[in-house]
């Protein structure tokens, strides 16, 4: 087995264990690109001031979201079709996460139902939102994460349509995926991957088939998904969600401070800066260069996390310093679910932990809620 050193290691074995269509799917952008590569790009271009001589012999990594205590201010993004990447992927990542101590956010996308992760984890999860016009659907979607005992909604807002991913349309990578010769070809050169799935009865989306008005099977999926996504989507929307949930409330996708504005107005309990990672939007800045403008206009009203870019504990500690208050990570787990399972996604989880502590104590500071924008080195590139 290959020494694995960091999350680049795990993303090439992730290529290398997975079929195209899914593993394009995790690690791709819309049109060019531009977005997806800038999330990195941006994290890499801020520099932080080196310090020395500083008593750094008692670290402390732990954090609160929500009112919760992490092992770190990091958690697992939602990611859709996380099951197509490993074999009851849902699963694997919601026990590495709770065994390790970090938020983990289950997709309104995912193969493994609510009921299904729920009944495989002890503690409390987290559950995204899409909303979808079938409005009845999503009312009953979330009396099911209630009764889940799933303890935040995190409602995603940038996806009222769909970007156009290239990758993702020469794949035939829809919901559900089609099964071209070529894909089926690809497939079969994948044998650990096809064993996983010939072992697990977890093949379809378990929110939605058999939930939804007239989704029985996959081949009414088709027709249902793509018709489903809602143009229409507003605050109000934002409003009644809030109501029926009656829970912590989370914002996922906001970019721009004037709609951080309106985050604040809405009474959610936390935003996350987001670019759907560079899936949405070609072209827009980087999650990292809005993120100190969206804090200081939210001003401490409700709680500021960021995703977009994060591959190492380092962009962790950038984020936190331009004012993140939490991290989350999307394709980063897929890289370590797809190349080796559950214990992949412990692995990202140590090694991000690891380079977060080693970061944190190389820059001077002993607790990572102290750190803030002090760290940056002035001339460096960022926002």
């Amino acid at each position: 087995m290959a020494v694995v050193t960091c999350v680049e290691d795990l993303r090439k074995l992730h290529r290398q264990r997975v079929p195209r269509m899914f593993y394009d799917y995790a690690e791709s952008g819309s049109w060019t690109e531009s977005t997806y590569l800038r999330n990195e790009s941006a994290l890499a271009n801020i520099c932080l001031r080196q310090r020395v001589a500083v008593d750094i012999s008692s670290r402390r990594l732990a954090a609160t979201m929500l009112g919760q205590s992490w092992t770190m201010p990091v958690g697992i993004a939602p990611t859709g079709l996380t099951g197509m990447q490993h074999a009851d992927g849902e699963i694997l990542g919601a026990r590495a996460a709770e065994a390790f101590g970090v938020p983990f956010t289950l997709s309104t996308m995912s193969i493994c139902s609510i009921e299904d992760v729920a009944a495989h984890t002890s503690k409390p999860f987290w559950f995204q939102l899409y909303v979808m016009k079938d409005r009845d659907f999503i009312a009953a979607l979330i009396e099911r994460a209630k009764q889940a005992g799933c303890s935040a909604l995190v409602l995603t807002l940038d996806l009222q349509i769909l970007g156009q991913r290239h990758k993702d349309i020469k794949n035939g990578m829809s919901a559900p995926p089609r099964l071209t010769l070529l894909n089926l070809l690809n497939m079969a050169t994948k044998p650990r991957w096809c064993a996983g799935m010939l072992r697990t009865r977890r093949h379809d989306f378990g929110n939605i088939i058999g939930h939804a008005s007239g989704v029985e099977d996959l081949s009414s999926l088709a027709s249902w998904s793509a018709e489903q996504l809602d143009p229409t989507l507003n605050w109000a929307d934002v409003a009644w969600i809030k109501e029926l949930w009656g829970g912590p409330l989370v914002l996922k996708g906001i970019m721009d401070t004037e709609d951080a504005g309106r985050a604040v107005d809405s009474g959610a309990d936390a935003l996350i800066v987001s670019n759907h990672g560079g899936r949405q939007l070609d072209g827009a800045p980087a999650s990292v260069e809005v993120l100190p403008e969206i804090v200081e206009r939210v001003n401490g009203a409700l709680e500021v996390w960021m995703d977009g870019g994060i591959r190492s504990g380092q962009d962790v500690f950038k984020a936190m310093a331009l004012g993140a208050q939490g991290t989350f990570i999307g394709k980063a787990f897929l890289n370590g679910l797809g190349a080796m399972g559950e214990a992949g996604v412990t692995r990202v989880l140590e090694l991000i932990a690891n380079e977060l502590d080693l970061t944190m104590a190389f820059c001077g500071h002993t607790d990572i809620n102290a750190v803030d924008s002090s760290v940056i080195w002035k001339n460096s590139s960022r926002t």
